[in-house]
């Protein structure tokens, strides 16, 4: 099971659950939500003046393999939950987090 993810009308838009001042950078697997689960991805920087934010979009950009101008924080700029908007080509996007979503429960298991 992928993600949840929902589709716009130019690209797709999902959660996600930083951790900042993180040990572990990177996609770290999924955390169970009500919504369904949430990406969760470990940053260095502290949440102070936008720098988490700009890591958390550098590093699902180099997961989806597209430029981190595409990711846009839509919700939760000053909260650990976040609502992420990748523009883009909505069936690719969702192709490649199938993938990651795959990736990240099989190195979990």
């Amino acid at each position: 099971m992928a993600l949840p993810c929902r589709e716009t009308a130019d690209g797709i838009s999902f959660a996600v659950k930083v951790i900042p001042k993180s040990r572990r950078l990177g996609l770290l697997g999924l955390a169970p939500d009500i919504d369904g689960d949430r990406l969760r991805i470990g940053v260095s920087p502290a949440p102070e003046g936008g720098r988490a934010n700009a890591e958390v979009r550098a590093v699902l950009a180099a997961a989806l393999e597209i430029a981190p101008s595409a990711v846009l924080v839509a919700q939760g700029a000053t909260s650990r939950q976040k609502l992420l908007r990748v523009t883009g080509d909505p069936a690719k996007l969702l192709a490649r987090i199938a993938i990651i979503s795959t990736e990240l429960r099989e190195s979990t298991t």
